[in-house]
C-alpha cells in the first residue's frame, strides 16, 4: 500500500491503513513554509519535516513504545526562546539528515526508533513552493506558499510547483510502481492531495502503476482551501489537474453525501466505483475513526465491498 498526502488528512488514513497491511508507505508533500517546520527549512535548507514527522507517528503501534514514542515527537516546546513552537520529532530528523546526508535513510532510522509500522518517503527530493490561482469578486490573482494558500481569501482554481519540475524521491517512485494499491487523501485538497500530481516523474508513475487506485474524500470542506466544495467538486478538481489518471474506487462517508448520484457519476468519470460508509468518528466531528475507515478500506481491498 502506498499513501499520498500530508498532515492530518495522511495521519487519518496511515492510522487505518497500518491496521490492515504490513507493508505500507507514505509518499509525504515537501512544501510546508510554516511554523517549526518553515523555520527550520528558511534557517538550514532542509526539507520541511512536520508532515514527514506526523506520518511516523501515526504509524507507532498502540502498544506503550508507540504511544510513548508518537507524542514525544509530537510534542512542541513551550518557551520565551527560539526552541518556542518546534515539535521535538522536526529536531530528531533534521539532526539525522545532518548526520547521514540522505533524506530518506533519516527517516528510516527515525521509523526504527519509533517502531513505524510502515516507511516514510518525501515526495520530492528539494523543498517546494505551492502556487495556487485564487479567484476573488470575479479577479484572478496568484498567492505562494503553503500557508498563504491554505488560508487565502477567495477561491483557488488551481495549483503549480516552484521549482515546476522537481526531483522526485526514487524511492517514492519505486513504492508506487511495486504497489498493489495508492491511496489519494483525505487532506487538504489543494496543498497535500494533488502537489503530487505536479511532480512531473511521481506523476507518471501514478498514472503507469498496475495499482488500484482509491481517492478517499474529505469530512468537510477545508477552511480557506475548498470552502463550498461538495464531495464531486473534489473529484472535478482532481480530474481538471489529472484528466489522464483513473481511479478504482472512491470512498465518502454516508454523513457527507447530499447529492449520491452527482457524487457517483464524477466517480464513474474517472473510471471509478463508488463506496459509502460511516467512517468519522461517531462524536460528531469531521475526523476519520481509525478503526472504522480501516474496517471499510480492508473489505474494499479484500473486494467484499
Amino acid at each position: 500500500m502506498v499513501a499520498l498526502g500530508g498532515g492530518h488528512g495522511l495521519y487519518a488514513s496511515l492510522s487505518a491503513l497500518r491496521r490492515v497491511t504490513s507493508e505500507l508507505s507514505a509518499v509525504v508533500t515537501v512544501a510546508d513554509d510554516g511554523g517549526s517546520s518553515g523555520r527550520l527549512r528558511r534557517e538550514l535548507g532542509v526539507l520541511p519535516p512536520g508532515d514527514l514527522r506526523m506520518a511516523l507517528a501515526a504509524l507507532c503501534g498502540d502498544d506503550d513504545w508507540g504511544r510513548t514514542w508518537s507524542e514525544v515527537v509530537q510534542h512542541r516546546f513551550r518557551s520565551e526562546g527560539d526552541l518556542h513552537g518546534h515539535a521535538v520529532g522536526n529536531l530528531l530528523i533534521v539532526a539525522l539528515w545532518e548526520l547521514l546526508d540522505d533524506p530518506v535513510a533519516g527517516l528510516d532510522w527515525v521509523g526504527r526508533l519509533l517502531g513505524a509500522h510502515g516507511r516514510v518517503l518525501p515526495m520530492a527530493s528539494v523543498p517546494l513552493d505551492i502556487v495556487a490561482e485564487v479567484e476573488l469578486e470575479g479577479r484572478i490573482s496568484t498567492v505562494r506558499g503553503q500557508v498563504a494558500c491554505a488560508s487565502t481569501p477567495g477561491r483557488v482554481r488551481a495549483i503549480s510547483l516552484v521549482p515546476p519540475d522537481p526531483p522526485a524521491s526514487p524511492q517514492a517512485i519505486k513504492a508506487v510502481r511495486e504497489a498493489d494499491w495508492v491511496i489519494f487523501g483525505p487532506g487538504s485538497w489543494f496543498t497535500s492531495v494533488l502537489p503530487h500530481l505536479m511532480v512531473p516523474k511521481l506523476a507518471q508513475a501514478l498514472h503507469e502503476t498496475r495499482a488500484r487506485r482509491l481517492v478517499a474524500l474529505n469530512l468537510a470542506p477545508q477552511q480557506g482551501e475548498t470552502d463550498g466544495f461538495s464531495p464531486q467538486q473534489h473529484l472535478e478538481v482532481l480530474r481538471q489537474h489529472a484528466p489522464a489518471l483513473h481511479l478504482d474506487v472512491v470512498l465518502a462517508d454516508t454523513g457527507v453525501v447530499d447529492d449520491h448520484e452527482e457524487l457517483e457519476k464524477a466517480a464513474v468519470a474517472m473510471g471509478a466505483r463508488l463506496v459509502t460508509a460511516e467512517v468519522a468518528r461517531s462524536d460528531g466531528s469531521p475526523r476519520h475513526d481509525a478503526r472504522r475507515l480501516a474496517s471499510v478500506l480492508d473489505e474494499i481491498f479484500h473486494e467484499k465491498r
